[in-house]
């Protein structure tokens, strides 16, 4: 086991406008969970990768403990990667599949045979080990991926978006198992997955990547609390944050009609840029149903989405100056006692969960 290290990491592809990861710097822990996480095109499989040396690095250097690997060949690295479609051969049974990468290695057959059982009973794969995966369910076939990668021992595993052909309730089980087993192992792991609450409910840290730049890599708590920029705010988070302009008002900001108060750090920032307006940005669930008599903004209800625990409201800010488009607001309401469509709802912002970001750089403000 060991730490990982980009160092100003990138890859950069013949004749394309920008480097597919733009000097990435990062450092994972010894025996860290860490998720790469990002929509499509972002640079997340690339950057895992170039890790595991499936892709050259253009500039900079990657590290596995003290070793520099930037220019070794995969096999080299002690690494095992567990990829999107399982990567199984069909004519052999899961024992052949999961001993392998030993197999090849000069490994000899009792020191396999131990292991793969080893990592069979770990896995809850001991009554398969004589089948071929086409007898497997999607389940059980990643679970052979990844007693593949167990038995090998390796320093770092790479996962490259493991649960993506598997079902929604069968994806949010084998998450929860892979994230015991890598804890049970204290092997240092890297995750990648285009998913959010995947990311957030799996990693002991994230890193959130766009156009190849890293944007933020912080635990899950922080990043959903305390996001470095509006795309963080956007992307963290089930249903997405509402994030809008809205013009300054004496010390405030102005939402639909009502001053909502800003710290004064905060004012004097916005107005250092020469700017009178700051991008708002508050979740779902930071809002709260007042009375109409308590100084909130109205919200108009459009749909209600019920979830049987919870239940969101989509609707349109009211009061709001139509010369700059409808603003739409997602806010969580009572389950029990959902609003019909087209009711009106007054909310306000809890305290300290109101998050203000620059128009013009995207970044958090103080």
């Amino acid at each position: 086991m060991a730490a990982v290290t980009y160092d100003e990491a990138s890859r950069r592809y013949p004749g394309a406008p920008r480097p597919a990861v733009d000097a990435l710097n990062l450092e994972i822990a010894d025996g860290e969970f860490l998720v790469l996480v990002g929509p499509s095109g972002c640079g997340k499989s690339t950057s895992l990768r170039m890790l595991a040396g499936l892709e050259e690095v253009t500039s900079g250097a990657i590290r596995i403990g003290e070793k520099d690997v930037t220019h070794l060949a995969p096999k080299a690295r002690d690494i095992a990667m567990v990829f999107q479609n399982y990567a199984l051969y069909p004519h052999m049974t899961v024992a052949g599949n999961m001993g392998f990468a030993l197999k090849m290695a000069g490994v000899p057959k009792d020191e396999i045979r131990k292991r793969v059982k080893d990592a069979a009973q770990i896995l809850d794969l001991t009554e398969f080990l004589e089948r071929r995966p086409k007898a497997l369910s999607g389940g059980q076939r990643q679970r052979v991926a990844m007693g593949r990668a167990i038995v090998r021992s390796p320093q770092v595993f790479l996962m490259d978006e493991p649960l993506s052909n598997l079902d929604a309730k069968l994806r949010v089980q084998t998450r929860t198992q892979i994230a015991a087993l890598q804890r049970r192992l204290g092997v240092t792991t890297v995750y990648v997955t285009h998913d959010q609450v995947e990311a957030m409910t799996m990693g002991d840290r994230v890193a959130v990547l766009k156009d190849g730049v890293l944007q933020q890599c912080d635990t899950p708590l922080n990043l959903y609390e305390r996001p470095a920029n509006v795309f963080v705010a956007g992307f963290i988070g089930s249903p997405a944050m509402n994030l809008k302009d809205f013009r300054l008002v004496d010390g405030g900001a102005e939402v639909g009609g009502v001053r909502v108060p800003l710290p004064r750090q905060t004012v004097a920032a916005v107005t250092s840029e020469g700017t009178s307006t700051v991008t708002l940005g508050f979740r779902p669930e930071s809002l709260e149903v007042i009375g109409d008599d308590a100084g909130g903004f109205a919200v108009t209800c459009n749909v209600v989405e019920e979830l049987g625990s919870d239940a969101y409201t989509y609707g349109t800010l009211a009061g709001h100056d139509p010369e700059h488009g409808e603003v739409d607001i997602i806010a969580r309401v009572d389950a029990r006692n959902p609003p019909g469509k087209g009711e009106h709802l007054n909310f306000r912002i809890r305290p300290q969960e109101l998050h203000a970001f620059s128009v013009k750089t995207g970044q958090r403000l103080p």
